[in-house]
């Protein structure tokens, strides 16, 4: 660990940081101009084009209007003029900019450090039109009207400024968390589409998340997407139910919202129970104050029954502490009526961006690391927990810290009748060595009470990635289970990426390749794929992908020290010992939207009342292992596992992505020796219901 500490310092201390060169946009007529006079070119010869084509309508003549309309438009890297947001009050001069701005001319892109990248701008158009004058080459020495919004330092232009149409824009949205520091809720869904634009052209941090709306507002504009798919509702009513935030309290540099929010869903399944429900009734309230600090803050409250397999799910190991059950990805629950389970849920978090390098968050909820729909490193498929997170972003890359607070809820683990207390730190930096290819550096440590006889250890804290780990390697089974890991993301266009993750539990190099299958090896490698806008159908998205973990990995010799929380796994819900293939289909139009997902996989369980353990159970001790030699994935009782899974339903709202659905799974598990409580089950299962898809449910087990 100390040679991978020295050669991380030495990459970083040889790289040569070169300065790297924007080039604005080229309007046609401005190619032959010297580089420090082509924007004003630009604007100039755009101004003019805007002016001589725009044709007042009758409408706004008529009622005599005099003032200032503002575009919000944007250049694409392909050189297309791009509307974003045009602040009007006439529905007419809206539609009169929308075709002026589609007649103009293709332009040569802007340019960043050798590649074509997006531009934004606003211009602002006096209403009745002005006359405006094309300058002449020799010309080009005053900077007209139009300013740009992407970079700060842009030059302040007559008559608007940045500062004003930030404001412009933050106060008449019907959507102000696209300009805040909150984060994108978590849903592949929505992420799949938003990593589409945040790789198209470049290459950015996409491992960990959730994203800021902030952290992509530069790529993607996602007040301009929403708006596009808005219903023209004129009553109160219509637009409360189809388009907006019920409550939307805006001021001088603060606003926050109040909404309901449902997850309201029946269905069948093919076992003796009558019918499967979820009915959650739940509140968000979101805000900021200032354009530094934002908050949220949601409360669900939910009574369930699912399948019969996930409801045996939620009564895995034995008795809990305080409750009766864990709903999967939810938390913990007491009886309900027949057969179902009644669970609370309560999420929140502060989040503070002091400058463009840090963001600080501390609250209780769910983070992922990964490029995939699973991950080896932290995944969503757990109970919410507290945390808090250093987000750091610097040159080509992204340093996050994050500690979060776990908890081992079985009786067994406890003396005293309350949780066990987990502390996890873990670090992950992201390199983006090339506008292709990006690297990842991962970091693991997982304590708990135990780990600190003479008091809370304060390095727990340090924020160096691998320092941590090399310090537990001088320590016994109590000192804590560190895990490091290594994630690739390769772009081989804007449309295929391929990714990869490998972590390592525990290493014998030298036992590796020897073919003993000796049980300290442990670690999980995954390798996928993504294909956007698949075959040149817009917003489908196809995704193949390969995980694959050996017996005993995640697991720890004192098991309190595993990487579960809740009684589920914090990283793949299936624990350890399996191979699985996930195949996956997305596609979405204006607000409808379907998806379909495959399953395969073979995972090997213990056989019932045996003292042996095979590996796939992250919540017993390895040390109760068959054997030191001779371990193999799906070893033990040898399951083979079939999911397929199709989803599909429109958004009644965007503001809470309140979606109208219906979905089918069916389910195959096929154990090598059944039992009492471990059968061979085919399962079907229909679904509809009203929800706000706000995070990943995950039925995948």
């Amino acid at each position: 660990m100390r040679k991978i500490l020295l050669l991380i310092i030495v990459i970083f201390i040889s790289l040569n940081i070169n300065a790297q060169v924007e080039k604005p946009p080229i309007y046609p007529g401005c190619e032959n101009i010297d580089i420090k006079q082509i924007e004003k070119c630009f604007f100039n010869k755009l101004e003019y084009n805007v002016h001589q084509n725009f044709k007042t309508p009758q409408n706004v003549k008529d009622d005599r209007f005099q003032g200032k309309i503002s575009i919000l438009f944007s250049v694409t890297d392909k050189g297309i003029f791009e509307v974003i947001y045009v602040k009007s009050a006439y529905k007419e001069l809206k539609e009169e900019a929308l075709r002026v701005f589609s007649e103009l001319p293709n332009v040569i892109p802007a340019n960043y450090d050798g590649r074509s990248v997006d531009k934004r701008y606003a211009l602002p158009i006096n209403i009745p039109i002005e006359p405006y004058e094309e300058l002449e080459i020799s010309q080009y020495i005053a900077p007209p009207v139009v300013a740009t919004i992407i970079e700060p330092e842009v030059i302040v232009k007559e008559e608007i400024i940045i500062e004003d149409i930030i404001t412009l824009v933050d106060n008449d949205t019907l959507f102000p968390e696209f300009y805040s520091e909150l984060n994108i809720p978590l849903t592949h869904q929505e992420y799949d589409e938003i990593i589409y634009y945040l790789d198209k052209g470049e290459n950015t941090h996409t491992a960990f998340k959730p994203f800021l709306y902030n952290e992509v507002r530069p790529h993607v504009d996602l007040n301009a997407k929403r708006s596009a798919i808005l219903k023209d509702k004129n009553t109160w009513a219509g637009r409360k139910l189809f388009n907006e935030h019920l409550f939307l309290i805006k001021g001088k540099n603060y606003w926050f919202t109040v909404n309901p929010t449902f997850d309201l869903q029946i269905g069948k399944d093919n076992s003796d129970i009558d019918f499967t429900y979820n009915n959650t009734r739940a509140f968000q309230i979101q805000g900021a104050l200032g354009k530094k600090f934002s908050f949220s803050s949601s409360y669900y409250e939910s009574q369930g029954r699912f399948a019969q397999y996930v409801n045996n799910t939620t009564r895995q190991y034995g008795a809990i502490i305080g409750a009766s059950a864990v709903v999967p990805g939810r938390g913990k629950a007491k009886g309900f009526k027949e057969g179902g389970f009644d669970y609370p849920v309560a999420e929140a978090y502060l989040s503070y961006t002091p400058n463009n390098f840090f963001n600080f968050q501390f609250g209780n909820g769910k983070n992922f690391i990964g490029d995939g729909y699973r991950t080896f490193f932290l995944s969503d498929v757990a109970s919410p927990y507290p945390y808090f997170k250093i987000s750091t972003k610097f040159w080509k890359i992204k340093y996050t810290n994050l500690w979060m607070w776990m908890d081992d809820i079985r009786r067994t683990s406890s003396d005293d009748g309350t949780n066990l207390r987990k502390f996890v730190a873990m670090h992950h930096l992201s390199w983006n060595i090339t506008d292709k290819f990006n690297l990842g550096l991962f970091e693991a440590v997982i304590t708990n009470e135990n780990s600190y006889p003479n008091g809370f250890d304060i390095s727990f804290f340090n924020p160096i990635i691998f320092y941590r780990a090399v310090e537990f390697s001088n320590g016994g089974d109590f000192s804590g289970n560190v895990q490091v890991g290594l994630n690739m993301k390769y772009k081989i266009n804007d449309q295929i990426s391929i990714y990869n993750q490998f972590l390592v539990d525990e290493l014998t190099v030298s036992r590796v390749f020897d073919g003993s299958g000796y049980i300290g090896n442990k670690f999980a490698i995954q390798l996928g794929a993504k294909y956007y806008n698949a075959f040149k159908i817009d917003n489908l998205m196809l995704q193949g992908e390969f995980n694959w973990a050996r017996p005993y990995t995640f697991s720890h010799a004192e098991t309190t020290l595993n990487s579960g929380h809740y009684n589920q796994p914090i990283s793949h819900m299936w624990g350890a010992n399996f191979w699985e293939f996930v195949g996956i289909t997305r596609y979405s139009k204006n607000r409808w939207f379907a998806n379909a997902k495959i399953i395969i996989g073979e995972k090997g369980y213990d056989f019932q009342n045996s003292d042996i353990n095979y590996g796939g159970d992250i919540y017993r001790s390895y040390n109760d292992g068959t054997s030191e030699t001779g371990n193999e994935v799906g070893q033990g009782n040898t399951t083979k596992i079939f999911i397929g899974d199709i989803q599909a339903g429109w958004i009644l709202n965007p503001a809470t992505n309140l979606q109208i659905f219906g979905g089918f799974t069916y389910r195959s598990f096929s154990p090598y020796q059944t039992s009492s409580n471990f059968n061979e089950d085919n399962t079907t299962w229909f679904t509809i219901g009203l929800r706000s898809s706000l995070f990943n449910w995950y039925f995948d087990n």
